[in-house]
């Protein structure tokens, strides 16, 4: 019987690309053009953000200039895509375009990058909204990719364990010391869930990594309330090409 409302289910709404709306063989999934057009990162990548570097992996921590000249203050990042083409396309159309299904195959797609940082017991947490932006968009998307790798990763994540304290502007057009001045004090522990990281490894999740000032401003939070250490992982990495 199950399978019979399966079959009906697929005949009513055949799968479709997430990417440009073709017919697909599986829900979630991408054709196989789209597919070419998504910049998945792969091979030897920066050990801080995870994006692309020349060469082989020789064993040793690996950096990017960016992450070289501008130290981070977490310890290992991964990104799954580099944030041009198609997959910026479907970064927006996550954040922008009320497509919160995308959350659940973009996880899949993470957790394949992340998977050298997972450790027991580790608390998956998204990088925050503050409350006027999050009423306005009525959802936050990093907080949709955060549950959703927990669950492809089997461990606990906790959405709300950081909180904006103020609002800040948006970083469009910034540049990276004016980027890193905005988000100063702006991101702190949620005071009901402060003690959920204590003596506790973090992965904080985001969609786009750019400066990374985002990601400092929320690691700082996380190790000054006691967390053991803090990893990040993104959904796409902005490069100096990019």
């Amino acid at each position: 019987m199950r399978g019979r409302i399966q079959t009906v289910v697929a005949l009513l709404y055949p799968p479709r690309c997430l990417g440009c709306g073709d017919m697909v063989e599986s829900d979630f999934g991408l054709c196989g053009r789209c597919w070419r057009d998504t910049p998945f990162i792969g091979g030897t990548v920066c050990d801080a953000c995870g994006t692309p570097l020349p060469g082989s992996d020789d064993g040793h921590r690996l950096e990017c200039d960016d992450c070289m000249e501008r130290p981070r203050p977490w310890g290992r990042g991964r990104s799954a895509l580099l944030y041009r083409d198609r997959a910026r396309a479907l970064v927006l159309a996550l954040k922008h375009g009320d497509r919160a299904e995308m959350a659940k195959p973009a996880a899949k797609w993470m957790m394949r990058a992340a998977r050298p940082l997972l450790r027991p017991g580790m608390l998956v947490a998204p990088v925050p909204l503050h409350w006027s932006r999050l009423l306005r968009r009525r959802y936050n998307q990093s907080a949709l990719l955060s549950q959703a790798l927990a669950g492809e990763a089997g461990l606990a994540c906790c959405p709300d364990l950081l909180q904006r304290v103020r609002r800040t502007a948006k970083q469009d057009g910034k540049n990276v010391a004016d980027r890193f001045a905005e988000l100063a004090g702006a991101i702190a522990p949620h005071p009901g869930r402060r003690h959920r990281m204590a003596g506790r490894a973090v992965l904080l999740v985001d969609d786009v990594m750019t400066s990374g000032a985002t990601l400092s401003a929320c690691t700082t939070a996380c190790l000054d309330a006691g967390a053991a250490r803090v990893d990040v992982v993104t959904l796409a990495r902005v490069t100096r090409d990019d």
